[in-house]
């Protein structure tokens, strides 16, 4: 099998230095590699708010690149440094993103993300052709 990698129109480093793929279309779904709140260096946004709003920008970047939205989107995956402290923060900036109805959503807390303290990983349906 070949996989069908998507790319975000300017991704930031961290896809090559660490040997993963943004995104990968399989089966009519959108399988999103967890993004993070990196800038185009691949260094981490500075404060919590800001960092999760990057990675959301950044996930909507790879969604976009693959034709898709916030809308197309059915299961997502947080994983959370110290989420007691942070998901009052990120509660808001999450439902910004997805309408009613919600999609499937699992919240993990984490002891590490290189760096990083919140980190989004989706499945998407892909749009019909």
């Amino acid at each position: 099998m070949t996989r069908d990698v998507v790319f975000p129109a300017d991704p930031h480093s961290l896809y090559e230095a660490h040997g993963y793929s943004p995104a990968v279309r399989s089966g009519g779904l959108l399988h999103v590699s967890g993004q993070v709140g990196a800038r185009h260096d691949g260094s981490p946004e500075v404060g919590f708010e800001a960092q999760a709003r990057l990675a959301f920008e950044n996930l909507e970047a790879v969604l976009r690149a693959a034709g898709c939205s916030f809308d197309d989107v059915v299961d997502v995956t947080l994983f959370v440094v110290d989420p007691e402290a942070h998901l009052e923060v990120l509660v808001p900036i999450l439902q910004a993103h997805f309408g009613r109805p919600y999609p499937a959503l699992t919240a993990v807390g984490v002891t590490w993300l290189a760096g990083f303290d919140v980190e989004v990983k989706v499945v998407a349906q892909l749009p019909s052709s």
